[in-house]
């Protein structure tokens, strides 16, 4: 049983659902990249918080001590 090609021209039918499941990929591979770009950002973050401390240090801004205590927080 052909339901969607019946010989009446219901080939839109036919383009519908290949749309639908076209937008159903789509969407799973945007939702997959939204989550794994979040989690690596969320790591990324510590080691930009760790270089700016690092530049800090380096300019004399904080001393070793505030230095090593923020290295320790953020680790």
């Amino acid at each position: 049983m052909m339901y969607f090609w019946d010989g009446t021209g219901h080939w839109w039918m036919w383009l519908i659902m290949v749309v639908f499941w076209i937008a159903v990929i789509l969407l799973v591979v945007w939702a997959v990249k939204a989550i794994t770009s979040k989690t690596s950002e969320t790591s990324s973050q510590g080691l930009k918080a760790l270089d700016i401390a690092r530049e800090r240090y380096a300019r004399g801004e904080i001393t070793k001590e505030q230095f090593e205590q923020i290295k320790k927080d953020l680790s």
